[in-house]
């Protein structure tokens, strides 16, 4: 139902308009083709919806304000980095008051005990180590499974994303695993380190799981890296159950999954995993992350680790468990993702997705909208898919860059690569709807 030519124009409009409301960030995205590749710090910065990037100035709260001098409602926030909202006040005290007395020593810190104790609390696992990347996190919680298990294999969910880990990079085509499509430089085919199947297929699941060979399973709890994709009643029971059968570790990976609740989706649905991995948020954007398994899991790992290599083994990092992570992440768990936090943010999600579905039925549009704690995303399916198979084959790359770049030329910035809303403890009800009369004049420009 929807006009590709018209839809065409649209893009050309709102690039057009971008252009001409960005002139500083055009400039210095021209500066930056000199010394940065590409004209971006970062490679992916490349896929933003606008012709190039926003440059920001500063951020706070729920907003921020771009080098031209133009205030933008942050619903990407960072893509979770900075689900805590911008500069939240409790954690800027504790990093620059840290920061004043030193920022790494290779040595512990008092505070590491509290957090240590309050992960344990929140999160049901006993042990946690630290990493600064939900990617190190994975990588190391992968290379721990494969030592203790003694198995040379993983196993992942079709179109998951764990970060940079080599191992995920893999889907199915046609049934049969590949490479996922744009893996840069994989050390070797990911079909020899990882079996893939579908999310929610419990009958693949176990039969992936039979050869014995398989060290631990990678899952988030909900798929969100693909659309939020929920786990079907009953999946994680026999998720649960298989893997004990197959003496697979099961680790979780609540990196996006703590939008669910301050012990994220773990703790939500009473889940038992063997090992969890957490990042991004959770030192209000400070470069931090966690790992941490059962008593269980400690006592194999300690049996099998050599204290004159521990510093060789692959797992660790000079800067992880640094002092100024350690205080932004006791600051921000005792004082920014709190329950209080949740209760607050998570109603602001249901507004959301109710304004959209609204749009939706007014326009007769085949899409869904679905959520998952504060976070909310549109999907263009008239189904809610149950895979990520089925989820990649209802992406519209044209939708979504129109969509994008109109809400951004009216100030919302939504997280790229979907269509996805993360909602921030100072977000507001009328930022809420804010969105929804712009995502209503853009569907009602696309429609005609």
């Amino acid at each position: 139902m929807i006009d590709r030519q018209r839809l065409k124009h649209l893009i050309a409009e709102e690039e057009a308009r971008f252009i001409a409301d960005h002139p500083r960030s055009r400039a210095l995205f021209e500066r930056a083709q000199a010394h940065l590749l590409a004209g971006v710090p970062m490679n992916w910065m490349v896929r933003w919806a606008s012709p190039f990037p926003v440059f920001v100035r500063q951020g706070r709260g729920a907003r921020f304000t771009d080098v031209d001098g133009r205030e933008y409602l942050d619903l990407c926030l960072g893509d979770t980095g900075a689900m805590t909202g911008h500069a939240p006040p409790a954690a800027v005290a504790a990093i620059a008051e840290q920061a004043a007395h030193g920022l790494t020593f290779m040595l512990p810190v008092e505070d590491v005990l509290w957090v240590g104790e309050e992960l344990a609390r929140r999160f049901g696992l006993r042990y946690w180590q630290f990493a600064l990347t939900a990617t190190d996190a994975n990588r190391f919680a992968v290379r721990l499974a494969r030592h203790i298990t003694g198995r040379p294999r993983i196993l992942v969910f079709n179109w998951c994303y764990h970060g940079t880990v080599d191992e995920t990079f893999i889907t199915l085509e046609g049934g049969a695993p590949r490479p996922r499509r744009g893996s840069i430089g994989p050390p070797v085919n990911p079909s020899v380190t990882t079996r893939v199947v579908e999310f929610n297929d419990v009958t693949a699941l176990e039969a992936a799981l039979a050869s014995g060979d398989v060290a631990c399973v990678l899952a988030e709890p909900a798929m969100t890296n693909i659309g939020i994709i929920h786990p079907q009643p009953g999946f994680h029971d026999a998720l649960r159950e298989l893997t004990r059968r197959a003496g697979t570790l099961l680790i979780l990976d609540e990196t996006h999954t703590i939008c669910a609740g301050p012990g994220g989706y773990t703790a939500a649905h009473n889940l038992q995993p063997d090992m969890l991995t957490l990042g991004k948020p959770l030192a209000s954007g400070v470069p931090a992350a966690v790992y941490g398994f059962t008593e269980e899991v400690g006592q194999r790992i300690r049996a099998r680790t050599e204290v004159a290599t521990a510093d060789t083994g692959g797992i660790g990092g000079t800067l992880a468990g640094n002092a100024l992570s350690i205080a932004a992440m006791k600051a921000t768990l005792e004082h920014v993702l709190t329950p209080a936090a949740f209760a607050r943010t998570i109603p602001l999600a249901e507004r959301f997705t109710a304004g959209v579905q609204a749009v939706i039925d007014e326009f007769q549009l085949p899409w869904i909208v679905k959520q998952l704690g504060c976070r909310a995303e549109y999907w263009f399916s008239p189904t809610p898919p149950q895979n990520g198979g089925e989820a990649a084959a209802a992406a519209d790359d044209d939708l979504d860059r129109y969509m994008h770049l109109a809400a951004l030329n009216r100030g919302i910035l939504m997280t790229p690569f979907h269509n996805m809303a993360l909602i921030a403890p100072e977000t507001t009800e009328a930022d809420i709807d804010h969105h929804t009369q712009v995502f209503r004049e853009s569907v009602a420009a696309l429609i005609g």
